[in-house]
């Protein structure tokens, strides 16, 4: 597990900005460029205007486009234990579950009743590789990041707990801090966690030098240059 005790303030702050923002912040807090720990490719939001989900992940696998080759009775007590999972671990937390299936994944596990269900667990939220469905009627104030939308649950079964996953290219290990919104997910390095707050600060000041003044009637070149000047500077 990468948990650790996340401070009140950071989260708060994490929590308005939203995940394009963070991935700049880690890079100023690492003092490069290169970080990598992000989705790829085009996720869909259930809330598209929801703030971010900030949480330490609870992992599972899934999947359903074939009937499960396990017992009954093996697959009906793993569900259950999922609960249990899902119920645990550091707070705040949220789901990040893996499609074994993808790219071929039909099985919405995400609908109306495990959105409630999970949020009523305590979860802020869901990433997934995998399928949503019941648009409009989903558990309010529960983001879901997937990677589709379909109507069937197909012959979804959870396959493992607690174990790395991938979704769209990031691999997410159980307990991993994890942040995402409506342009993907990605995974906070605990090794920044000591200096993010103030790196986010910074980072928004440095670009408050450039679109202060690209915001203002008569804005050209000239003052262009002087704010990319004082831009610079202000990253040095």
């Amino acid at each position: 597990m990468a948990e650790t005790q996340l401070d009140q303030s950071l989260l708060s702050l994490l929590q308005s900005i939203d995940t394009p923002s963070v991935c700049n912040a880690i890079e100023v807090a690492q003092g490069k460029r290169g970080f990598a720990a992000f989705t790829r490719n085009t996720m869909l939001s259930s809330e598209p205007t929801a703030p971010a989900i900030v949480g330490y992940a609870n992992t599972a696998k899934i999947a359903g486009l074939n009937p499960p080759t396990e017992p009954p009775d093996v697959i009906k007590q793993r569900r259950l234990q999922y609960f249990h999972h899902m119920a645990g671990g550091a707070t705040p937390s949220l789901a990040v579950i893996e499609d074994t299936d993808y790219p071929d994944c039909i099985s919405a596990w995400w609908g109306e009743v495990h959105t409630t269900v999970h949020k009523g667990l305590g979860l802020k939220g869901a990433v997934t590789n995998g399928v949503m469905r019941d648009l409009g009627d989903l558990a309010p104030d529960f983001p879901v990041i997937a990677g589709s939308i379909g109507p069937s649950h197909g012959f979804v079964h959870v396959q493992e707990l607690g174990t790395p996953v991938t979704v769209f290219g990031l691999t997410v290990k159980q307990g991993d801090l994890v942040h995402a919104d409506r342009h993907g997910a990605l995974v906070i390095p605990p090794d920044v966690l000591p200096t993010l707050e103030q790196s986010i600060r910074s980072m928004f000041a440095a670009e408050k030098i450039i679109l202060e003044p690209a915001r203002q009637p008569g804005f050209n070149v000239a003052a262009l240059e002087e704010a990319w000047r004082l831009f610079e500077q202000s990253r040095t």
